[in-house]
């Protein structure tokens, strides 16, 4: 496949450009080898001729994509480590994979039908790139893919996955995440994340109490992606927000203003919704949607804190405020008929009514699933591991942190149960 970089002009749209000149490494690097804002940026060339991302650039781009799309929920190291292993930082590399019958392409070195599958099924669609592989060999659209098939092992089967088991897999695929062929690129991995000069320490985020307690000021955080409700709700839904009393309260004591109310954020940045607001939406959902169900809406309070601490585009491989995925919400919408809202792609699951809707919707089917009234046991640790996959010694965990986090939205019953139905 002939095609030729000089500038990053010619990979990257004029948006993607402009957040590169905002990142201070990017600009004060290419400021000091004499690259002026408004002209054409030239690409590091290698030896050979080659086109590759400095490692200030690549830091740069997949920072970027996490923020944008995935609210670091994916650690960027990872993604610079095995960008550095797969490709060296160039775009253009190619590699032809006789397993596949395919070639990887790009910096992060994806198949076509790897990227076409991300984008179908699981509705990464930001970017138009399905049918049309020469795409990949842009920067962006590559670490977006390649970022979201980390997320989708991340996730792998059901079950929370370490490091070890992502960097594996998507080296050898899933079922040799743990054979000895992926054992040394693990090992090269390490090496080459220990070697990054941008070493950091892991955030892991902080725990559902501490959320609302450790917010910046939105109006203090720059960059903020989506940081109105307005950008994540209908103009019905809000509306349905300030008639509620217990939000009216809360956004006027704030000094929110219809049109523009600001999300909520952590030290992350990161969006979050407050208690108040979960419990409204939740309340909303249920009695437009959901009336003749009687569910109660303190479980869906509660599995919001679980799943997600009530961040809203989720936490870890988990997307938006109740953690649903985009194949388990087309299918709730195509074959059981909850088509209240619509989702065109992954990022509408990051809007807190449709992720709500959607989560009530699976609630409501884990509830009789495979025709039996379920206990609150099952449904919840079948909402949160699969229903295949409960079990009281591998997911009875999940039982304890949801009991734990109900206690926020009502309080048990004397016999100390709660109800789902």
């Amino acid at each position: 496949m002939v095609l030729s970089y000089q500038y990053w002009d010619d990979c990257v749209d004029p948006r993607d450009l402009e957040a590169l000149w905002l990142d201070p490494d990017v600009s004060a690097e290419w400021l000091d080898v004499g690259e002026t804002r408004g002209r054409k940026v030239h690409l590091s060339r290698d030896p050979d001729g080659e086109p590759y991302l400095t490692q200030i650039e690549m830091k740069a781009v997949a920072a970027i994509v996490i923020s944008r799309h995935f609210d670091s929920q994916i650690d960027l190291e990872m993604i610079c480590a095995i960008s550095e292993i797969e490709s060296g930082r160039q775009p253009l590399a190619e590699r032809y994979d006789k397993k596949a019958k395919d070639a990887t392409l790009g910096i992060m070195q994806l198949l076509p039908k790897t990227a076409d599958w991300l984008i179908r099924e699981l509705g990464y669609q930001t970017y138009e790139v399905e049918g049309n592989p020469i795409l990949l060999f842009r920067p962006f659209i590559n670490v977006y893919l390649g970022t979201a098939y980390l997320k989708w092992l991340l996730n792998y089967d059901g079950k929370e996955r370490n490091e070890e088991f992502v960097v594996r897999a998507y080296n050898g695929g899933p079922k040799k995440a743990a054979h000895k062929s992926t054992l040394e690129y693990w090992k090269r991995y390490l090496s080459v994340k220990e070697s990054l000069p941008f070493r950091k320490s892991l955030y892991n985020g902080p725990c559902p109490n501490d959320a609302s307690g450790s917010g910046l000021p939105v109006s203090e955080i720059k960059g903020v992606n989506h940081a109105f409700w307005d950008s994540r709700a209908s103009p019905e839904d809000m509306d349905e927000m300030w008639n509620h009393p217990s939000v009216l309260k809360e956004w006027s004591k704030c000094g929110e203003i219809r049109g523009k109310v600001l999300f909520s954020h952590d030290k992350e940045r990161r969006p979050y919704l407050s208690r108040v607001e979960v419990k409204a939406v939740a309340e909303i959902i249920l009695s437009k949607h959901f009336s003749t169900r009687q569910v109660n809406p303190a479980i869906l309070c509660a599995l919001a804190e679980v799943v997600s601490m009530r961040f809203v585009n989720g936490v870890g491989a988990r997307t938006g405020l109740m953690g649903i995925d985009y194949p388990t919400a087309m299918w709730l919408y195509s074959d059981l008929g909850y088509k209240a809202y619509r989702v065109a792609s992954v990022d509408d699951l990051t809007k807190p009514f449709i992720s709500m809707y959607f989560g009530a919707a699976y609630l409501a089917w884990l509830s009789e699933y495979e025709g039996r009234q379920r206990t609150p046991q099952f449904v919840v640790q079948a909402y949160l591991a699969g229903p295949k996959n409960v079990s009281l010694q591998e997911t009875g965990h999940y039982w304890i942190n949801f009991e734990e986090a109900i206690t926020h939205y009502e309080r048990k019953k004397d016999d100390g149960t709660c109800s789902i139905l």
